[in-house]
C-alpha cells in the first residue's frame, strides 16, 4: 500500500494532509548540544500533535543525565540503546516510532524552525520516494578565527547533495524516509559503527526507490574545532569502510584486494584535493589554503593508518 494512503486527516495547510512524525535522535555523551537540538525541535512549524521525538540514550555517562535532559521537553522522550553505534540507536528508535514518517538528525545538529514542515512537503511530493537528503549547513565557534580544521570542514564536511547524487545515500545528520520504506528494506545495520548510513542508503536506491535533495530542509551542523576531534571522525570513517568491506565480501581475496587498493589510495599524497583547495573561492587568503591543505594531507595518512591498525586485528572505534 502506498505511504499516501496512511496520511492523518489533519490538514498541514489548506490543501494538502499531514502525516504524523518520529524525529529520530541517538546521543552519546553529547548532553548539552543535544538541548539545543531539542529546543529548536520543540518549536517547530508542522503541528505539535503531528510529531514526536525520540532521544536514544547510546550508553552515555551517567553525569551527562540524558534522561534528565530530554524531560525538559514536551515533544521528546527518552530511551536508551546498550549496542554500542548509532545505526543500533536509530534501530532502536525506529522499534518505538509511530506514523507513517520517520526522520533522522544528530544531538548536535540544529534543525531550522521549519525542518519537519520542508521535509515532509518534499517526502510527499515525489512519487515513489524512498529519502529525502536535506541540507546540512556547516558552521563555526568564531569565522574570524576559524581554525585549520574549522576552515576544513567548512568546504568539505556533509556535502549532501554530493553523497545523493554520486553515492546514493544521504548522511542521517537530515534524512526523511516512510516507515513502509523501512519495513521494505530493512533497518540500519547495527554492527557498523561508521557508514552504516551510506548502506542503508544505497539499500533504498537498489530497490528503486526515488531518492531527492532537498536544499530547503536545512539542519545547522558545527564544525570540528580540533585535530583530536578529526582525528576521531576519520578513524571511524576507516573503521566504518573496512567493517562493511568485510560484510560485503565474502572471499578472502576481494577483501584483501579492496583493502590494498584503498590503502594505496590513502598513501598516495592527496594532490587533487589540495589543488582543489588553492582554487576554492571560499578560502579567501592563501594562509587559509595552506592550513586546508596540511588537514588534507593529516586526514590522508590517518584514514591509511587506522586501515593498517585494522588489517592486523585491531577494532573498529566510535567516536
Amino acid at each position: 500500500m502506498s505511504s499516501l494512503n496512511y496520511l492523518n486527516k489533519d490538514r498541514l495547510t489548506d490543501d494538502k494532509y499531514s502525516p504524523l512524525v518520529s524525529v529520530i535522535i541517538p546521543v552519546f555523551n553529547d548532553a548539552q548540544r543535544l538541548k539545543i537540538c531539542l529546543e529548536a525541535l520543540e518549536n517547530q512549524t508542522y503541528p505539535k500533535h503531528l510529531y514526536k521525538v525520540i532521544v536514544v540514550d547510546n550508553d552515555s555517562d551517567p553525569d551527562e543525565d540524558i534522561e534528565g535532559v530530554v524531560a525538559k521537553f514536551g515533544q521528546a522522550i527518552a530511551t536508551s540503546e546498550s549496542l554500542p553505534g548509532s545505526y543500533a540507536a536509530r534501530n532502536k528508535g525506529i522499534s518505538l516510532a509511530k506514523g507513517d514518517v520517520i526522520a533522522f538528525t544528530d544531538a548536535d545538529c540544529i534543525p531550522a524552525q521549519d525542518w519537519i514542515e520542508k521535509g515532509v512537503k518534499n517526502l510527499l511530493q515525489v512519487p515513489n520516494c524512498g529519502l529525502v537528503a536535506g541540507k546540512v549547513e556547516i558552521f563555526l565557534k568564531n569565522p574570524n578565527q576559524a581554525t585549520p580544521v574549522e576552515l576544513y570542514e567548512s568546504i568539505m564536511a556533509l556535502p549532501q547533495k554530493e553523497f545523493l547524487e554520486k553515492h546514493k545515500y544521504g548522511a542521517t545528520a537530515n534524512v526523511f524516509t516512510f516507515r513502509n520504506v523501512i519495513e521494505k528494506v530493512g533497518l540500519f545495520d547495527a554492527t557498523l559503527k561508521s557508514s552504516g548510513d551510506a548502506e542503508w542508503g544505497q539499500r533504498v536506491y537498489s530497490f528503486g526507490y526515488q531518492q531527492i535533495y532537498a536544499d530547503d530542509t536545512l539542519v545547522a551542523h558545527p564544525a570540528r574545532y580540533s585535530f583530536a576531534q578529526l582525528y576521531q571522525r576519520t578513524i571511524r570513517l576507516a573503521g566504518g569502510f573496512f567493517d562493511l568491506q568485510i560484510k560485503k565480501q565474502s572471499s578472502n581475496l576481494k577483501q584483501n584486494l579492496i583493502f590494498c587498493e584503498n590503502l594505496v589510495k590513502n598513501l598516495i599524497p592527496p594532490l587533487m584535493w589540495v589543488g582543489s583547495a588553492f582554487v576554492d573561492v571560499r578560502l579567501k587568503k592563501m594562509d587559509e589554503k595552506i592550513k586546508v591543505a596540511f588537514v588534507m594531507f593529516f586526514i590522508r595518512y590517518t584514514y591509511a593508518w587506522e586501515l593498517i591498525r585494522l588489517k592486523f586485528g585491531g577494532v573498529s572505534a566510535r567516536e
